[in-house]
């Protein structure tokens, strides 16, 4: 291996993560249409299952990473969630299947399908994301790096999902939506695949001994291993993580209005018109991932070049800059809307500016967020606490879902948010410019005090 090149293993948890994510987007761009359209629910109780969902996916990972830690290791763990995900994906499938004929029984089939797919996640997702760093040494450079290009592999799953399962499930045809989910299936299987075939092989330490394996219970002698108590810089380092993951919250609540409300709009409220074809709402999902794999290696060069300069932000600031991208996002879409009748329909260029500057804003928090964890993290605790950081995506994921209720509907009573009357689309995205703008502001003001706890690590 040369002084600049990533480990091989590296690539093989880019290509199973990417079609594990393919699997989970592809279900994602159609799972709210599919409630409204196929399974009749109404669109505050689609937003509401659809928050459940997405925030008990990224609750379990705490589970997961300390089954992983304690008992089964990072192997074994992806394994059991991978095929745990692919049978969720099947039992959508069926439900699609039943439900012009059996309306009860595809509502429960939806239900075990989600149940299914919420413990698989939470077995791999927090297990994958810890092995990139155990494929390098503590004091290696590119470990900022490597988790740049295995985000990019989560994107470029996330890229074609909503356009391939979009274009199966999302034909204005109900009985089509199996087709999508179907396809979500055959992905998961593919990442499994990939990952049993070469685990084996490309999944070591520079040293090229095995990675990910079950922990050791007991020394030689028969005792049991004991960890040794946290220092103080240690449990200073790990309150950055949970200091930081607070702040998660509001960026995910806010980026998470892709799957309901803002799918939502893209159905209702945005002319998808384009050279004689009608876009299906569930491609927009397609244009975040795009606008990362463009604009993740000129970000990357930026970070490279201010830290030559001696002038690159520390994490928790680049992270105050999401949720500002964020805000901006949603304060653009609100300048469109402002003053929009219902039923009348926009630009889809509104929609497109603000799933760009939501990219920048992630590229600025999430994979530094997963770096950032590795870095801080006793080795012993990192499965557990990359568990932790999706604790945040949970509660803001359900957070999402809540919010979507909110989407105004001119044939409901007005809804409310903490005595804010949300008459219409303005009003409703400018409750998330405030709520992502305020949180900019905290950290930016916190991040000299997250400096200090770091104790060195950037």
């Amino acid at each position: 291996m040369t002084a600049r090149s990533h480990p091989k293993g590296l690539y093989l948890l880019f290509v199973t993560e990417m079609w594990e994510r393919f699997s989970y987007y592809g279900m994602r761009a159609i799972f709210v249409l599919f409630m409204i359209k196929a399974l009749m629910f109404d669109k505050a109780h689609a937003a509401d299952i659809y928050g459940t969902y997405t925030g008990l996916v990224y609750l379990t990972p705490l589970i997961g990473g300390y089954i992983a830690d304690r008992y089964w290791g990072n192997r074994r763990s992806i394994l059991a969630g991978g095929v745990l995900m692919a049978c969720g994906q099947f039992m959508l499938f069926f439900s699609g299947n039943l439900h012009d004929s059996n309306l009860q029984m595809a509502s429960w089939l939806l239900y075990g399908g989600l149940g299914l797919l919420i413990a698989g996640n939470g077995l791999f997702k927090p297990n994958i994301s810890s092995m990139v760093g155990q494929l390098y040494a503590p004091d290696d450079k590119r470990v900022d790096s490597a988790f740049t290009i295995f985000y990019m592999g989560i994107n470029a799953g996330s890229l074609i999902a909503p356009l391939i399962c979009g274009t199966l499930g999302d034909t204005g045809h109900p009985g089509d939506f199996k087709w999508g989910f179907m396809a979500a299936g055959f992905g998961m299987l593919l990442s499994l695949l990939v990952f049993s075939l070469f685990k084996n092989k490309y999944l070591v330490t520079p040293e090229g001994k095995p990675i990910g394996m079950a922990p050791a219970r007991h020394h030689a002698s028969g005792e049991k291993v004991v960890h040794a108590p946290l220092t103080r810089v240690e449990k200073e380092r790990l309150a950055v993580i949970l200091l930081v993951s607070a702040f998660v919250i509001f960026f995910w609540s806010a980026f998470e209005q892709a799957g309901a409300s803002l799918t939502f709009f893209a159905e209702e409220q945005t002319n998808r018109s384009l050279l004689g074809f009608t876009v299906p709402a569930s491609y927009f999902q397609s244009i975040n991932p795009i606008s990362v794999v463009i604009f993740a290696p000129l970000f990357a060069m930026l970070w490279t070049t201010l830290g030559k300069q001696g002038r690159e932000p520390t994490s928790p600031v680049k992270m105050a800059f999401g949720l500002l991208f964020l805000a901006v996002g949603y304060l653009v879409i609100a300048f469109g809307v402002d003053g929009l009748e219902p039923g009348v329909k926009v630009s889809m260029l509104w929609l497109v500016s603000l799933y760009m500057l939501h990219t920048f804003g992630e590229l600025c928090l999430s994979p530094i967020g997963l770096s950032l964890v590795v870095k801080l993290s006793p080795a012993r605790f990192t499965s557990l606490m990359m568990g932790i950081w999706f604790l945040s995506n949970a509660a803001a994921n359900k957070l999402a879902g809540t919010l979507s209720e909110l989407y105004p509907d001119p044939a409901k009573p007005a809804p409310h948010l903490l005595g804010y009357s949300i008459n219409n689309l303005h009003d409703f995205f400018m409750v998330f410019v405030a709520m992502a703008g305020v949180g900019s502001l905290i950290l930016f003001l916190l991040s000299s005090k997250l400096k200090k706890m770091m104790h060195g690590l950037q």
